[in-house]
């Protein structure tokens, strides 16, 4: 975000708040299916768990510094006749409570015959999944989404469940807050990653235990619906990556342009550790889970590769460059929230993401049941996503 230098320190002290809320962060639009309207018929595919299935930072179409005509075209959430954005009408009623469920949730940019619905919620731990016998709460108002999936799925036909969970009951806000806090300090800063990589090997294990259980109480979830297992198909899904590693990096030197322009206040060492080890770490942590719980994965640590924020295969939108699929970064940039949108949206898939993970979703499920990674064609956009079996 291009920022003078006169306002450098206050640009400073808001973006370390910002990564606060770099959360693996979504109530409801209007309707609970959302999406195009399926036949009556069609059977249910359900989304669970926290802000990267649930369409946080779905608002914007890759990331500008451009103010004039929506931010470059990339604020959604924009109406070119009034000159003002209502994010609303993105995100629906979810909105209100912080859920940020979008409009091109990967839920809902899936190219199949289903009634789409979609209950993750942004900043949710497992906790905010499971039942309530089970340790399960509401969260941001809303009941356990294993309680709203058994309500749901009750009476109706089911294709398939999703989850993303785990990232929050690792602590990736936490990690991430100090990396960035580390690489903004005036004098003294150095890397997180040596210590950072202690803690998430010290979290793995929950990590894995909490998508365990969550697994197994969205089975009960199910069973007590009418829907006993092998009726359905459960798909667990890894992360992908936000950042990428220091060689592919737009903004050599470990300068403050990686804030103020790029958004990615991130030294070296720290881009290459969550690129290389922390994100890979995670999704083998996740597979285990999935194996253990009995649900199919699908593996996204690389699906983004190349479209990351700061990426050199990627560019900012301006007047000159419109934000497009093949062009863009498909994560939004780090933002404190004073200017463009909210600090909850930083380092999650944007539209362009989102929709990328959606066609991964549909590929999953047009496949038989079977583990998955799922990668991105370089220069090309979205649609373009292929899929090739775990071995």
């Amino acid at each position: 975000m291009i920022i003078s230098p006169s306002r450098r320190s206050k640009v400073l002290a808001a973006a370390a708040a910002a990564v606060c809320a770099v959360t693996v962060s979504g109530a409801m639009p209007a309707s609970a299916s959302g999406g195009v309207p399926a036949a009556a018929e069609a059977p249910l595919l359900v989304s669970l768990g926290d802000s990267f299935i649930s369409g946080e930072a779905g608002r914007w179409a890759g990331n500008s510094n451009e103010r004039r005509n929506g931010w470059s075209g990339t604020d959604r959430a924009w109406d070119p006749a009034t000159d003002d954005s209502d994010p609303s009408r993105v995100y629906g009623a979810s909105y209100d409570n912080g859920c940020n469920r979008s409009d091109v949730a990967e839920v809902r940019s899936v190219t199949l015959d289903v009634r789409r619905v979609n209950l993750a919620c942004s900043g949710a731990t497992s906790a905010a999944v499971l039942l309530p016998e089970n340790g399960g709460a509401p969260f941001k108002g809303e009941p356990s989404q294993a309680e709203q999936l058994e309500d749901e799925a009750t009476g109706r036909s089911l294709r398939a469940v999703v989850v993303s969970i785990g990232g929050n009951d690792l602590g990736f806000s936490d990690i991430i807050t100090d990396c960035a806090t580390n690489f903004l300090k005036p004098f003294g800063g150095s890397p997180c990653a040596p210590d950072a990589s202690g803690q998430v090997a010290d979290r793995l294990p929950g990590v894995r235990q909490a998508a365990v259980n969550t697994l197994a109480d969205v089975r009960t979830a199910l069973d007590r619906a009418g829907h006993p297992a092998g009726s359905y198909r459960l798909v667990l899904q890894s992360y992908p990556s936000p950042l990428p590693n220091a060689a592919r990096i737009r903004y050599p030197g470990e300068k403050y342009d990686r804030l103020t322009t790029g958004g990615c206040p991130f030294f070296d060492k720290d881009l290459t550790w969550a690129h290389d080890d922390l994100v890979p770490e995670i999704s083998s942590v996740l597979a285990e889970a999935a194996r253990e719980g009995g649900a199919e994965f699908l593996d996204l640590s690389r699906s983004f590769e190349g479209r990351e924020v700061c990426s050199t295969a990627t560019r900012q939108a301006d007047a000159a460059h419109p934000p497009t699929g093949g062009t863009s970064e498909w994560v939004r940039f780090v933002t404190s929230g004073a200017g463009q949108g909210q600090k909850q949206e930083s380092l999650h898939p944007n539209s362009f993401g989102q929709q990328a993970l959606g066609t991964c979703l549909t590929l999953q499920l047009e496949q038989p049941s079977a583990d998955h990674r799922c990668t991105n064609t370089a220069g090309q956009g979205p649609t373009a996503m292929r899929l090739r079996p775990l071995g």
